[in-house]
């Protein structure tokens, strides 16, 4: 196997879900993390209902600049919570701004209550106009229960794969 592929893990976290994902996503895979800085106020009730509406209306926000340059890297992995059935807005945002220094090869991953995760990816996909070669979705009754655990080793040992694919052995017997 050759040099191992540098990894950005790319996530926006309103209430620390898709954070707890992207942090043991980006210790396995040793990968340097950029956390979305959103500059809107989403606390309590009243950004709960103003992130969903933002969402359901493809809107964007104001972010602060990412640290990153995803350009410099093998593998993006990009963690966004789904808002009302679609791609929060925060990571929306990044998307738009930065799709265009993205590499070939992107990962997608979802925290949710409950559905919206192909969806979500749907669109991510759409924006960017490259296919996710893995995606990962998790739901907050996982998180709470502390089940992610080997959902998210399988994730990162295809994505592994998928980059490193296993060369055939040609040795002659």
């Amino acid at each position: 196997m050759g040099e191992y592929p540098k990894i950005l893990v790319i996530y926006y976290s309103r209430t620390g879900n898709t954070a707890k994902i992207a942090l043991k996503i980006a210790e396995i895979l040793n990968a340097d993390v950029e956390k979305i800085i959103d500059k809107t106020n989403r606390s309590g009730l009243w950004g709960y209902l103003k992130s969903g509406y933002q969402a359901a209306r493809k809107r964007l926000t104001d972010i602060a600049e990412p640290e990153h340059n995803p350009a410099h890297y093998d593998l993006i992995i990009i963690g966004t919570p789904v808002w009302a059935w679609t791609i929060s807005a925060p990571v929306r945002t990044y998307i738009y701004h930065y799709w265009k220094q993205f590499p070939k090869n992107i990962a997608f991953f979802a925290t949710m209550g409950g559905s919206g995760d192909e969806k979500t990816f749907h669109n991510m996909q759409n924006i960017i106009g490259i296919s996710p070669i893995n995606t990962l979705s998790v739901k907050q009754n996982e998180i709470s229960a502390q089940t992610t655990d080997s959902k998210i080793h399988n994730f990162c040992q295809d994505l592994l794969e998928k980059l490193h694919p296993k060369q055939p052995n040609n040795e002659h017997k």
